[in-house]
């Protein structure tokens, strides 16, 4: 599994170990499904983790917002995503999310098929051209 990027840790310890322990498992999961998946980090109102599959914020197929109680698994194209279990919620234009409050929220039925329709979703809305791959992209200051 790829490291944790150091700053990204460092914030990441500041948070309740419950949800760090939840943040790491679904990172992980993540990465089981796409593991040349480049990895952007934010540091505002929540501290982010962005999946995509080019090195830009748009092309961003799922995130990870930890905030200070709670994290979620947001689908960046969610309202675009079937949903037959219905797990995602929100009601903007394009972004859908599933609220992770414990390991068995990352465990229900649909969630690891939503990450993987969420790839390839992205693999095909984006020109191939200037792909890069596994690479963490840091944009904590």
């Amino acid at each position: 599994m790829k490291p944790i990027h150091p700053a990204f840790e460092h914030l990441l310890q500041l948070k309740d170990a419950s949800l760090v322990e939840l943040y790491i498992q679904l990172r992980e999961v993540i990465l089981d499904i796409h593991p040349e998946a480049n990895e952007l980090l934010y540091h505002t109102h929540a501290l982010t983790s962005v999946y995509s599959i080019t090195d830009k914020l748009g092309d961003g197929y799922c995130h990870i917002p930890i905030y200070t109680k709670h994290l979620n698994l947001g689908f960046n194209k969610g309202s675009l995503l079937e949903d037959p279990h219905g797990l995602l919620e929100g009601t903007g234009k394009f972004i859908r999310h599933i609220p992770i409050r414990e390991v068995t929220d990352i465990d229900k039925k649909g969630v690891i098929e939503l990450i993987a329709l969420a790839v390839d979703f992205s693999l095909g809305d984006v020109d191939s051209e200037g792909y890069v791959t596994g690479e963490t992209v840091n944009k904590i200051k």
